[in-house]
């Protein structure tokens, strides 16, 4: 074989781009980002759900890795994008390992990724479980506001699970504006109960608290009621205790029988998202091969194109959409970029040159 050696001036590789930077952002920056910003961070939950309602997301099927030795255990990933304005795509992985509790741990933890629109290139990784918990609780004070219009609003809330998201859920509806007469505590477990209703009244709760020892304590004496727990299966089915029609926050999705599903009025985060991983409407589907027992979404309370009863219980089910995590999660990048105080990755890219 012959091999030629050609004295033509081969062309210069053309100069590597420029490499994009990395960041590492830490819980606490992203606490001190969000601190005190309740109202934002709602408005900024109901401008995303706008825009997921337009079609202008992408927002695919949450996927669970679960393990065969460890059942109760699972970490989630939720990719999206996020169109609009300020685009950006990006990834949140959710671990929930509930026996971390009994070590003195969260039960959850978290990261979210953020990928450049126009590259793809990650440029920032952000510990999540704040803004996990922020997005939830900012969802869960926004459905609280839209979906009482038109009823008495609640005096009473009762708190069924009482960890990270009821403490942030607390938070938000406190600093968003609400005021009750009472507050309501129930968790199988005394010492969680306890260290809530401390909780509370170091955060300056002036209410009358009570810490319940049933179920049916707290929901019949609650018109707000939030679900916050780990359940994997329904655990709560007497219809009768709902009589009084409160608002329900079911955030942790799989609280309640499908018999409570059917004779309640249901409002989403998105039909599709919801009924799916045995939630307590995706088991109403499945017992009754419809799903006209879906109202809607709250997009669509918000739009106006639906309206819920007053005489009637609503439950909001949110099964939680990858794309507020990258709205809070954007938000808090921008605002330690705002600071000055963005730790980059130096060289984190370091192989940019295609051939060397």
């Amino acid at each position: 074989m012959t091999t030629l050696h050609s004295s033509v001036p081969q062309p210069a590789d053309p100069a590597p781009p420029t490499a994009p930077s990395f960041a590492v952002i830490s819980g606490a920056q992203v606490q001190h980002a969000l601190q005190g910003r309740a109202r934002a961070i709602v408005d900024l939950v109901e401008a995303t759900y706008r825009l997921h309602g337009t079609g202008d997301s992408v927002n695919p099927p949450s996927y669970f890795l679960r393990f065969p030795d460890r059942p109760t255990s699972r970490i989630i990933a939720l990719p999206a994008s996020m169109g609009g304005s300020a685009p950006v795509d990006g990834l949140k992985w959710i671990s929930s390992f509930p026996t971390n509790v009994a070590a003195g741990i969260p039960r959850a933890s978290a990261v979210l990724i953020l990928n450049d629109h126009d590259t793809g290139y990650p440029f920032a990784c952000l510990e999540s479980s704040i803004i996990s918990a922020t997005r939830t609780a900012a969802s869960a004070a926004l459905a609280a506001d839209r979906l009482s219009r038109g009823r008495p609003r609640p005096r009473s809330v009762g708190f069924f699970g009482t960890g990270l998201i009821a403490r942030y859920i607390h938070t938000f509806l406190a600093n968003t504006g609400w005021e009750f007469d009472q507050i309501g505590v129930h968790d199988l477990s005394a010492d969680s109960a306890a260290g809530f209703r401390l909780y509370l009244e170091q955060s300056g709760a002036t209410q009358w608290i009570t810490v319940h020892d049933s179920a049916e304590q707290l929901i019949r004496t609650s018109d707000l009621i939030v679900f916050a727990t780990i359940a994997g299966r329904p655990h709560v089915s007497e219809v009768s205790w709902f009589d009084h029609h409160p608002l329900v926050l079911h955030i942790s999705l799989r609280d309640l029988a499908p018999e409570i599903v059917l004779a309640s009025t249901n409002i989403v985060d998105d039909i599709e998202h919801c009924l799916k991983a045995d939630t307590s409407p995706h088991l109403a589907e499945q017992r009754t091969g419809r799903r006209d027992f879906l109202l809607g979404t709250l997009d669509d309370v918000l739009a106006g194109r639906v309206t819920p009863p007053a005489d009637r219980t609503v439950l909001f089910s949110p099964f939680g959409l990858g794309v507020l995590d990258l709205a809070v999660g954007k938000y808090v990048y921008d605002e330690v970029v705002r600071s000055g105080e963005l730790h980059v990755v130096d060289d984190f890219f370091h192989e940019l040159r295609r051939h060397g």
